[in-house]
Parts: C-alpha cells; structure tokens; sequence
C-alpha cells in the first residue's frame, strides 16, 4: 500500500462508496464477507509490501551501480522511455504470473474475488518477492531507466489498474484501442473459457494486440472467480493456498523432472 498517496486513498474511498451505493441500488448486491476477506490480505500486505519495498530498493540499486548509460531523470525523454519499457515489463510479469505456477502461486490471490469491483483490486497476494515477479523490472533499470522513474511509474500503473475493477463503467469507446479499460479488466478476470488468460496489459493494452492476446470484446455476461477452487474467506489461507498445494505436489513427485513441473507447470 505505500505506493497509495492520501489523495488516492481519499478519491478510491470516495470510488468504494459509490460503488457500493450503485450496485445495491442496481440489485447487484454487494460481498461483505468477501470485503472482510480483501481487508485481511490488505492489512497483511502492509507487512509483506513493506518488506517487499526492501528487496525492491536492494536489487534496483545494485543494478543501476552497474549501469554504463544512463538517461536523464530530469529530462522528459527519460520518462517517456521509461513508461513503454516498465508497461512492457509488466506486461510480460502479469502474463507470466498466468503462466508459471511459481509466480501463479501469489497472482492466484487476486483473482480470488468472485465479484469484481474497486475494493476487490486490493486483493494481492503477500509472497511477491518469493514469486519473483520484481526480476522482470531489472532489464528497464539495465536499460539506463533511473530506478526512481520506475518506481513511480510502477506506482501510477498499480493506482491506474484500480479503476479498472468495476462493473460500474460501462465501455469507453476508441479509447480502448490503446488502453487498458475496465471492459478489458473484467474480461481478464472473468473465468469464462474464452476470456482466461486474456488482457494482461497495465495502464496499455497494445501488447495485448501485438502478441495475440487480447480478448474477443463481447458482451457476454461474465464469471469471476478461481476455478476449481472453493471459496475461501480466511485471507491466511488464501495468501498461501496455492503455495501449499505446489508443496503438496513437489512432495509427491517421484522424480526430480515431475517436482519441476509441478513448480513451473500450470494445472
């Protein structure tokens, strides 16, 4: 939660709130359980981010010492290179974070919720610097991208993504022919076949379009939620579930080439 300024908090509280209204003035309903449940991980992850912050600051540090070109902080150039490169970073994270069951271990968590709205985009898992997933930001800092302007920059796609949870929001036209929108969101979330693994773009969704997956922008009416995986309100629990169950794997396999896959293999 520290990249969350009191500004962003005051205006996604201000989000909550009318969320809520529409959704039971709508007939929608709202999940107060599933609320107490993203309440618990996010009191867990102002531990486990904190922690995370540390590592982050260590390897983005170490890198940049290293770095023989470097670009200008002061300059916009510099940013600009920057936003492409940390968007296409997360891209690639995001993707593979759907695609090895190591990082899948901690993203799993946020695709807990089985109603998407603004509350449910502070559903993280808490094992981030175990998943690994912060690797993928090194290359930009190699790059010459001062880690200061990936951290901001990371800071504004994560504020960004949370206005991306809503059924509240309804389709935003050519605008997303470039970015990433809510309509995008709830079918990368929706468990629906022909939306799984679909839309893993952050502030953009041109890579999705480069790389093939972008999702078929229907209407059709959406599921959320983990499948095959029962509902689970203990947010203890739901941080480690799927850590547990690859352990439960490992422990089973018989050879060293089955405890791999059962590490990196989806299921």
């Amino acid at each position: 939660m520290a990249h969350h300024s009191p500004l962003f908090l005051s205006i996604a509280t201000v989000a909550i709130l009318a969320e809520l209204v529409w959704r039971l003035r709508s007939g929608r309903g709202y999940d107060g359980r599933a609320a107490l449940t993203t309440a618990g991980l996010v009191a867990g992850n102002l531990v486990a981010g904190a922690l995370h912050a540390v590592v982050l600051a260590a390897a983005f540090s170490t890198v940049w010492a290293y770095v023989p070109h470097r670009f200008p902080a002061a300059q916009w150039q510099s940013w600009a290179i920057g936003f492409f490169a940390v968007e296409f970073a997360y891209y690639w994270f995001h993707r593979a974070s759907h695609e090895i069951r190591w990082m899948w271990a901690s993203h799993s968590v946020h695709h807990s919720a089985e109603q998407l709205t603004f509350l449910s985009s502070l559903r993280l898992g808490w094992t981030n610097t175990l998943s690994l997933g912060w690797l993928f930001y090194l290359p930009v800092i190699a790059l010459g991208v001062d880690p200061r302007i990936v951290a901001v920059l990371l800071a504004v796609n994560l504020n960004f993504q949370f206005f991306l949870h809503s059924e509240a929001i309804p389709r935003l036209g050519p605008l997303e022919w470039i970015f990433n929108t809510p309509h995008h969101h709830r079918a990368h979330h929706a468990s629906n076949p022909e939306f799984l693994d679909r839309n893993y773009g952050g502030m953009l969704i041109i890579w999705d379009r480069l790389f093939g997956t972008i999702a078929p922008e229907s209407d059709v009416e959406k599921r959320y939620g983990l499948i095959g995986k029962a509902r689970e309100g203990n947010p203890v629990k739901l941080a480690l579930r799927e850590w547990a169950s690859i352990a439960t794997d490992v422990a089973r396999a018989t050879s060293w080439r089955d405890r791999w896959t059962a590490i990196v293999r989806m299921k």
